[in-house]
């Protein structure tokens, strides 16, 4: 098969040249390549997100030149549906161009042949029998009729030659392989974007940038039952309905119209014992606004509702509207009261502190959540940089992340309920969090997490609030509110002399405890964050002015200091609440520690109080796909097309074979020679065979 194109006999030079370029093998597989690139590049980058989304992935430089390539929508692009469009006529031209030459080949018997051709032939035989010639030859076509060749014996006046084929049928393979390219093309297209592309160039249609209910959206941004590909997605929580899937484009949504209203009755929800989800299932009624007609169905992951050319896809589960109750805990000053706050996921509610105001609102509500907690380390991160004050003061514990990316970790819990939510100061700066209903157990102690970050391209990083002995964060909100007091910092601090220095009688040893009280409330003036960044932050700074020298002493004292105080702070706290002083023992000890971690991780925080889911009441929505895919069966039809071409081309050996039989003296002289395509063992062993065989039939 040739690899040039179609040669036109026109005097006009440039025609031809076009001709010839468009229609040869080697401009569809350049076609093809790029094809294949750019189906690469649609594979690894997501296509249609928000352009927001790709503006944080990219920054403004790459994200521009990546919008003027059209690489956020490679499948609907001008340049992708023209490389589309001129594969499929340059491969048509090449099948248009072979396939006669093909057939023909087929039907062939390539029987204007002489006996000295033959003897050119690397695989020959000769051989001579005591038979008449017309007898040798009958007995050959015989022999080749039993080895499955397709046999003709033509009279060549002198001689009689017989030709013999076997494997004609490999030829199907090229014509195959190359039309379902064709077909396949041609489906991908029929499931593109294209009719969505034509009804926007040409139908004023546009998607629809703004938000709002999707009833109230008008007609220019909606498509109408008529259209004949769409892949949208439809929310539905329980309890409620929809006729109506949202198509997500680069620069907004097109609302697509359904046939049918979907009521979702149920969404059902099954787990594995690690807690990883087991079943996803949605339990519907569906009727149609033709008819009238209800019916009843459930759609499960894999097991897709058909109904009137439309698939409905099982994709996920989302939150429809959960009702929350929380606890507020202020996370500044010395006020340690708490707070009742309620919400509505996908709403927001208006918080008020100390004269000032936010918005809360509400982004998701989780009942499960499936993480790997034996992470082996502390990795800690809030500020970003490499110094050694913000590796010291950077505390905040990333110690939370989903189950997938560690695979390999096979310590998977369910640590319980999350709500995630954003908190919009009065200038629309908004930080977002993530907080966890009930402790975790992480490095061999229960710790409640408080997740934060600045933007949503950015993992959350936690805030370890560690577990008081009733099992929630009273006592670390107490402590929390008692290093923000100076009073109470000054009783702390007086109370660690004394119990330093409980017998200072003369009147050096009582100047050297109202230095070492002094010095105590200086510590934790240092730590509470005084005139400058607190917890540990603070106290590196404040190590830097020391000596070098001296800085690793000094450290030791201080964090001794430190120690010593925030315990007599905590007892100073509880007994202003009317409490009695903890016990002294090793757990009470190790609650210290992670406190006083987590009070300077707060310093990061960022919020000025920290919600705790208290109650919920749980509605889920079922996330379902719409797709109408007509040239769905197209594709299957040319991969079908693609499988048959495939095995015909490398299972099916295409073999000639001739025997030229002429008179020689008492008998006949005969001339076998024989050929294919590819030479391989099994044909070397084929023409071993034979070269055994057909003499046999003399």
């Amino acid at each position: 098969m040739s690899t040039t194109g179609i040669e036109l006999n026109t005097r006009r030079r440039g025609l031809a040249e076009v001709v010839e370029l468009v229609s040869s093998m080697r401009f569809a597989i350049s076609l093809l390549t790029m094809i294949s690139i750019a189906a690469v590049i649609g594979t690894v980058l997501k296509q249609n997100e928000p352009m927001p989304n790709y503006v944080n992935q990219f920054g403004p430089f790459w994200f521009e030149i990546f919008n003027k390539l059209g690489l956020y929508a490679v499948y609907s692009t001008w340049w992708f549906l023209l490389i589309l469009f001129v594969l499929i006529v340059s491969t048509s031209l090449c099948i248009i161009r072979n396939a006669p030459k093909m057939l023909h080949d087929m039907r062939s018997w390539r029987e204007h042949v002489r006996e000295q051709s033959l003897k050119n032939f690397h695989h020959k035989v000769e051989w001579r029998a005591p038979i008449a010639r017309t007898q040798l030859a009958e007995r050959t076509a015989a022999r080749l009729r039993h080895a499955g060749y397709g046999v003709k014996i033509v009279d060549k006046g002198e001689a009689t030659l017989v030709s013999a084929k076997k494997g004609a049928g490999n030829k199907f393979g090229y014509i195959f392989a190359h039309s379902a390219i064709i077909v396949i093309l041609i489906g991908g297209t029929l499931d593109s974007d294209l009719a969505i592309r034509f009804q926007e160039w040409f139908m004023g249609k546009k998607p629809f940038d703004g938000s709002g209910i999707i009833a109230q959206i008008p007609e220019q941004h909606r498509l109408g039952l008529g259209n004949p590909t769409f892949r949208g997605n439809t929310l539905i929580p329980e309890g409620q309905s929809s006729n109506t899937a949202v198509i997500n484009q680069g620069n907004g949504v097109l609302i697509q119209e359904l046939p049918f209203t979907i009521h979702l009755n149920k969404f059902i929800v099954d787990f594995y014992s690690t807690g990883m989800p087991k079943l996803f299932a949605s339990e519907v009624v569906v009727r149609d606004h033709e008819t009238g007609k209800s019916f009843p169905a459930t759609i499960k992951v894999n097991e897709p509702l058909i109904y009137k050319g439309i698939a409905v896809y099982q994709s996920g589960i989302e939150d429809g509207g959960s009702k929350l109750k929380l606890v507020g805990y202020p996370m500044t000053g010395t006020d340690s009261k708490t707070f009742p706050i309620a919400g509505e996921v996908g709403s927001a509610t208006d918080l008020k502190r100390g004269g000032q105001a936010w918005s809360v609102e509400w982004s998701a509500f989780r009942p499960f959540n499936v993480e790997n907690v034996n992470t082996g380390q502390d990795v800690r991160a809030v500020t970003k940089g490499q110094s050694f004050d913000e590796q010291v003061a950077s505390t905040l514990g990333k110690a939370s992340g989903s189950a997938a990316k560690n695979a390999n970790n096979k310590d998977l819990k369910n640590v319980g309920p999350s709500v995630q939510y954003k908190l919009r100061d009065q200038t629309g700066q908004a930080r977002e969090f993530l907080n966890y209903m009930q402790p975790v157990m992480l490095d061999g102690a229960q710790v409640y997490l408080a997740g934060v970050r600045s933007s949503p391209a950015d993992p959350f990083s936690f805030l370890r609030i560690p577990a008081d002995d009733q099992h929630g964060v009273t006592e670390w909100m107490r402590l929390r509110a008692a290093l923000a007091d100076p009073g109470l910092r000054a009783e702390a601090a007086r109370r660690y002399a004394l119990r330093t220095m409980p017998a200072a009688q003369g009147a050096a040893e009582q100047q050297l405890a109202a230095q070492l009280q002094e010095s105590a409330f200086k510590t934790l003036g240092i730590f509470a964050g005084e005139g400058s960044q607190g917890g540990f932050m603070g106290v590196s700074r404040f190590l830097e002015k020391i000596p070098a020298a001296e800085q690793e002493k000094a450290a030791n004292i201080f964090m001794k200091m430190l120690n010593g105080s925030v315990w007599e702070l905590w007892q100073v706290a509880r007994e202003r609440d009317g409490l009695p002083a903890a016990e002294p023992t090793d757990a009470h000890g190790r609650f210290l520690q992670l406190a006083t971690n987590a009070l300077s991780d707060s310093f990061f925080y960022g919020a000025p109080v920290y919600l705790q889911l208290d109650d919920f009441v749980e509605v889920k929505a079922s996330v379902l796909q719409v797709t109408r895919s007509p040239g769905k069966k197209v594709v299957y039809l040319g991969c079908l097309l693609l499988v048959a071409g495939v095995f015909a081309m490398f299972y099916i050996r295409d073999r000639r074979l001739w025997v030229w039989v002429r008179d020689d003296g008492q008998g006949a002289h005969a001339l076998m020679a024989m050929s294919t395509q590819r030479k391989t063992l099994d044909f070397e062993r084929e023409f071993d065979e034979l070269k055994t065989k057909l003499p046999q039939s003399a």
